[in-house]
């Protein structure tokens, strides 16, 4: 049994399966805080996020800075929810160090989406302008050929989102 009630909710998910979205409506359950990939990569990385390239050097950077505030968070009770893709089995194992760092429950929300979907979702989300980064098709397609959902062999504790 874990040793604190707070939980790392992660997410597994092409781009614009609806990630952010979901992050959104688990932030609000109580004592629950949301970190933001794309809100911090934008921040500290401005005009620097140009290739898969870039994305993975400055993506490696963040996550190595904030590893033990994740870690000191959720050992003091606060529930995490990451809002980074949980896309490869070496990103997922990052997040597993967090949670066992700090011997918390875990979720791991996959979001099984077709690609049409993900694609008619991604031109609405570039159209709005609302969204930290713009995404091409080609781009899309290039992270999804990295994309691979999880299984249960890794022994996480899944939670599947159809939509």
């Amino acid at each position: 049994m874990p040793s604190t009630q707070a939980t790392l909710h992660f997410l597994c998910g092409k781009i614009a399966a609806g990630k952010s979205t979901l992050t959104k409506a688990l932030g609000q359950r109580p004592d629950t805080i949301i970190v933001s990939e794309d809100s911090w990569l934008a921040r500290l990385y401005p005009g620097e996020q140009n290739s898969l390239a870039d994305y993975v050097r400055n993506s490696g950077r963040l996550r190595e800075a904030i590893t033990d505030h994740l870690v000191t968070l959720l050992q003091g009770g606060v529930s995490v929810v990451l809002d980074f893709p949980a896309n490869t089995p070496a990103s997922r194992a990052w997040m597993r160090t967090l949670f066992e760092k700090a011997d918390c429950m875990h979720q791991l929300h996959h979001l099984d989406v077709p690609d049409e979907v993900c694609k008619a979702r991604l031109r609405q989300r570039n159209e709005s302008g609302d969204h930290e980064f713009t995404v091409t098709d080609e781009q899309f397609a290039l992270f999804t050929s990295h994309f691979s959902a999880p299984s249960p062999e890794e022994g996480f504790e899944i939670v599947t989102h159809h939509s």
